[in-house]
């Protein structure tokens, strides 16, 4: 058992198994070049990984994994790493959502009846709210701790709106940075800039656009 310059336990006497480190006192070979290339004894004088960059600080890469001493990475980081996709992106800034209730919407919505339009009231008072959008989702509808539902627009309240779904409706980031709506069957339906928007069915979103769900809730999409 050799012992390296960095107080390693080696079994190959010639080069460190740990750090890949010359050992000293090795005699040279007397025939070709040993196929091992020669790895500097001090910490300071290691170069970093050729794959990632980053500071060498044994044998492998802690980083991706690269063998310094046989070259190519050893322990599958890198392979996994840029198998992952990346999801959509979008800026922070780029969309948002202007939450408000909409009185022309709410007594269109009890004109057509129900056997809850009665007890329905516009609310008072509900303040306009602003909901960034970012992530691969955005999900419209009422939290729920049973199901563990929390959308990220969510109409619980106050006010709540008693008639949007758990579930309502999607807006879907797009790779261009642009959003689309779906409505994946809420039971009373969604409007974009006044009509009907069929279940399950992807639609693009353009700057303005006006989304109506439940009972009086208006949710018009802005870019910048």
């Amino acid at each position: 058992m050799a012992i390296c310059p960095a107080g390693h336990d080696s079994a190959d006497e010639e080069y460190c198994d740990i750090c890949g480190a010359l050992l000293t006192g090795t005699p040279a070979p007397a025939g070709p070049a040993a196929s091992a290339p020669a790895v500097p004894s001090t910490a300071d004088q290691l170069d970093d990984c050729p794959d990632c960059g980053a500071p060498r600080g044994g044998r492998f890469c802690e980083s991706c994994g690269y063998d310094f001493v046989l070259g190519g990475g050893s322990r599958g980081t890198r392979s996994s790493i840029s198998s992952t996709p990346a999801a959509p992106s979008t800026l922070a800034s780029a969309w948002v959502a202007v939450i408000t209730a909409d009185r022309g919407h709410y007594e269109a919505t009890i004109a057509q009846g129900g056997p809850d339009a009665t007890r329905v009231a516009f609310p008072p008072y509900c303040p306009e709210r602003r909901v960034p959008l970012v992530g691969p989702e955005v999900r419209i509808g009422r939290r729920s701790q049973s199901r563990a539902l929390f959308p990220e627009i969510d109409l619980a309240g106050p006010p709540e709106d008693p008639g949007v779904s758990h579930l309502h409706a999607v807006l879907l980031a797009q790779n261009d940075g642009t959003w689309q709506l779906v409505d994946p069957g809420s039971a009373n339906g969604t409007l974009l800039n006044g009509k009907p928007v069929e279940h399950n069915v992807l639609i693009p979103l353009d700057d303005g656009n006006r989304i109506h769900v439940g009972a009086w809730t208006s949710i018009t999409v802005r870019k910048g």
